[in-house]
C-alpha cells in the first residue's frame, strides 16, 4: 500500500483514452516555446483508443496534445497523474481532464466555456438554417440575430475574465486572460500582469507575457506617448515631438490592410473638418513596398505626412507601440499624451467634435 501511494516526482504522467482514435494511429505531445509547439514525444493508441506519456519539466508550464488534427491543452508539472478524455469525432475538441491541481482549474475553465460555445454554435446554426431558407434576406436576418450572437460573445468574455482575476495563483488563469483579445480587455489584461509579477518567474511563457505587458501599458490611454524618430516618405526625420501643441492622430496602416484602406476615407473627413482647429495625422506605414505605400496615399488622397520603416510589423516604432494588428491610432493631445485609441468612423468624429471644440 505504501508503494502503491508513491507519486515519481521527477516527471509527471498523462494517461488518455479517446473516442474514435484508429487503433496504432499517432498521438503527439508538444510542449511550447514561445507560442510555437516544440515536439517531445510520440506513441500510437491501443485498441480501447488508450495512450499514455511520461515526461519531465523543470516548472509547472503547458503542454498539448494532438491526434487527428485535434489539439488539446494541459498544464502539467513534475508528479501530476493526470488523466485525459475526448471524443476524435467532437467538432468542438470538447474534453476532460482531471488528477492535479491544475488540470482541475483547467477542466473548470474549458466546462464552463464550453457551454458558450454550444450556444454560440447554435446560434450560428440558427442563423445559416434562416439564411438556407431566405437567401435573399441574408443581411435582414444577420441583424436580427446579431445582437443574441454579440451577447453570449461577450458573457463568455466576461466570464473567462473573471475566472482569470479569480485564479491569478494558477497557470489556468493565465491560460483563461490569453483567450481574451487584448485589444478590447487593454485595462483589465495589464491590471492582471500586475497581480502575476511575482509568479510563476520559471515559466518562460509568463515571462514573455509581463514584458509584453510592460510595453503595452508604456501606450496607454493617459500615458504621454513614447516619442521617436522615422523616417519620413521624403526620407528625411519625423520625430512625434516635432508635432507637440496639436492633436495628433497616430494612425498605423499599411496599403495591402483592406480595413485600412476603408478607414482611409473617414480619416480624410476628419482631417479635412478639423485640421484647421489644430489637428493632424501623422501616418505610420508598415508596407515594405515604397511604390504601393506612396500609390496607395495618392490614391486614397491622404494629404496629411507620412512616414515608415519598410519593415512590417518588425519595425522599432511600430514595436515600441505594441502594433500587433492594423489599423492601429492613437489619439495625443498637445501635452504628448494619449487620449484616445482605436477611434473610427462615427467615434472619432464624435470624440473630436466633443475635444475640438
Amino acid at each position: 500500500m505504501a508503494l502503491a501511494s508513491c507519486k515519481d516526482s521527477s516527471k509527471f504522467v498523462i494517461n488518455g483514452e479517446f473516442k474514435n482514435a484508429a487503433p496504432k494511429s499517432k498521438v503527439y505531445l508538444f510542449g511550447l516555446k514561445k507560442d510555437n509547439a516544440v515536439a517531445l514525444d510520440s506513441t500510437v493508441f491501443s485498441d480501447k483508443g488508450e495512450f499514455k506519456f511520461s515526461h519531465s519539466t523543470p516548472g509547472v508550464d503547458f503542454f498539448r496534445i494532438t491526434a487527428d488534427n485535434h489539439e488539446y491543452m494541459i498544464i502539467a508539472k513534475n508528479g501530476d497523474v493526470i488523466k485525459i478524455t475526448a471524443d476524435l469525432g467532437d467538432k468542438t475538441l470538447a474534453y476532460h481532464i482531471s488528477g492535479a491541481r491544475e488540470a482541475d482549474k483547467l477542466q473548470e475553465l474549458n466546462t464552463t466555456k464550453n457551454e458558450y460555445i454550444v450556444r454560440i454554435n447554435a446560434i450560428q446554426t440558427e442563423f445559416e438554417e434562416t439564411v438556407a431558407t431566405q437567401p435573399d434576406q441574408r443581411e435582414m436576418i444577420m441583424e436580427q440575430i446579431k445582437p443574441k450572437y454579440n451577447a453570449e460573445v461577450e458573457s463568455l468574455n466576461k466570464t473567462i475574465l473573471k475566472f482569470a482575476q479569480d485564479n491569478t495563483e494558477s497557470l489556468a488563469g493565465f491560460y483563461a486572460i490569453n483567450l481574451l483579445n487584448p485589444a478590447e480587455y487593454e485595462k483589465e489584461v495589464v491590471e492582471y500582469s500586475d497581480k502575476i509579477k511575482s509568479s510563476f518567474n520559471d515559466n518562460a511563457a509568463v515571462t514573455e507575457f509581463l514584458k509584453k505587458m510592460a510595453g503595452l501599458k508604456a501606450v496607454q490611454v493617459g500615458q504621454i506617448a513614447p516619442d521617436f524618430t522615422i523616417d519620413g516618405l521624403d526620407g528625411k526625420p519625423v520625430k512625434l515631438s516635432d508635432f507637440k501643441g496639436k492633436y495628433v492622430l497616430l494612425d498605423f496602416w499599411a496599403s495591402w490592410c483592406t480595413p485600412c484602406r476603408q478607414e482611409n476615407p473617414n480619416l480624410v473627413k476628419a482631417y479635412q473638418q478639423f485640421k484647421d482647429k489644430n489637428f493632424t495625422v501623422l501616418g505610420i506605414s508598415l508596407d515594405k513596398d515604397v511604390a504601393a505605400w506612396k500609390k496607395a496615399i495618392t490614391d486614397d488622397q491622404l494629404t496629411w505626412n507620412h512616414a515608415g520603416e519598410l519593415k512590417d510589423f518588425e519595425g522599432p516604432t511600430v514595436r515600441l507601440y505594441q502594433i500587433e494588428a492594423i489599423p492601429s491610432s492613437f489619439l495625443i493631445d498637445p501635452n504628448g499624451k494619449i487620449l484616445a485609441k482605436n477611434l473610427r468612423g462615427e467615434e472619432l468624429d464624435a470624440f473630436l467634435n466633443k475635444t475640438l471644440r
